[in-house]
C-alpha cells in the first residue's frame, strides 16, 4: 500500500510540475522579471535620496553597499538556472501534495479513482490556494505586505480552517456538521488578512492584478492534474501489482 502510494504521489506530482512549470514560465515569470525591474530601479531611487544624509552622518560611507547587501541574499541566475530551481520547487510541491492527497483519500476510506481524486484535489486547491488567495493574494516582488510571521500565520489557519470546513460539508454531510463547516471556512476572512503598510509601491497595480490571476489559474490546472494522474497511477499500480498474484 505505502509502495503504491509512493509511486502514485511520484506519478502525479512529476506530470503536474511538468504542466504547472511551463505554465509558470510562460505566464508568471515574464511578470516576475518585470516586477524585479521596478523593484531595482525604486531601490536605487531610494538610495540616492537617502544618500545626502547618509553620507552627513557617516563620512565612509560608500554608495556600492547598498547594492551589496542586495546582493547578499543569494538566488537563481537568470535563465536556465532559474527554470531549473522553478521546476525543481514545483516538482517537490507536486510529489508533497499528492501523498497528501492519497493520504486523506484512504483516511476517508475512498477508493482512488480518476474522478474521486479529481474532487479531492479540487477540495484541495480550495484550501490551498484559493482561499487564502482571498485575503492575501499571490504577490510579485517589490510589493507591500504584512510581516512574514504574521502571513504565514494566516494562511496556515486559513488552509486548515477551509481544508477540515470541507470534510465536515463533503464528507461528513450532517446539518451540525456542515454548519460547523461553513463557520470553519468563513472564520479567517471574518478575522482579516494581515494587512500591509500603508505605502505606495512602484508597482503598476494591473501588474499585480495579473499576477494574482494568472497565480491562482495555473494553481487551479496544477491541482487538477495532480488529482488525475494520481487516480490514473493508483489504478495503473494497482492492476500491475494484482497481475502476478494471478498468475
Amino acid at each position: 500500500m505505502i509502495t503504491r502510494l509512493l509511486s502514485a504521489a511520484l506519478v502525479a506530482g512529476f506530470l503536474a510540475a511538468v504542466v504547472a512549470t511551463g505554465l509558470q514560465l510562460a505566464l508568471t515569470s515574464p511578470l516576475i522579471i518585470a516586477a524585479e525591474r521596478y523593484e531595482t530601479h525604486a531601490a536605487l531611487d531610494a538610495d540616492d535620496a537617502r544618500l545626502p544624509i547618509v553620507l552627513a552622518h557617516s563620512p565612509g560611507h560608500d554608495h556600492g553597499d547598498g547594492k551589496a547587501q542586495a546582493e547578499a541574499a543569494w538566488q537563481p541566475g537568470p535563465g536556465l538556472p532559474r527554470m531549473a530551481f522553478t521546476g525543481l520547487a514545483t516538482l517537490i510541491g507536486g510529489v508533497g501534495y499528492a501523498l497528501l492527497l492519497g493520504a486523506a483519500m484512504l483516511a476517508c476510506r475512498r477508493e482512488p479513482t480518476p474522478e474521486r481524486a479529481l474532487a479531492f484535489a479540487l477540495a484541495g486547491f480550495a484550501a490551498v490556494a484559493l482561499a487564502p488567495a482571498l485575503g492575501l493574494p499571490p504577490e510579485l516582488p517589490g510589493s507591500e505586505a504584512a510581516p512574514l510571521a504574521t502571513r504565514q500565520a494566516w494562511w496556515l489557519l486559513t488552509a486548515a480552517a477551509t481544508a477540515i470546513g470541507l470534510y465536515l460539508i463533503l464528507i461528513r454531510r450532517a446539518a451540525i456538521t456542515i454548519l460547523g463547516g461553513l463557520v470553519l471556512i468563513v472564520a479567517p476572512h471574518l478575522a482579516g488578512a494581515p494587512v500591509p503598510p500603508a505605502e505606495t509601491s512602484a508597482l503598476p497595480a494591473v501588474l499585480a492584478a495579473q499576477f494574482a490571476a494568472r497565480s491562482i489559474g495555473i494553481a487551479f490546472v496544477f491541482w487538477a492534474v495532480i488529482g488525475l494522474a494520481f487516480g490514473w497511477a493508483w489504478q495503473v499500480f494497482g492492476h500491475r501489482a494484482e497481475a502476478p498474484a494471478r498468475a
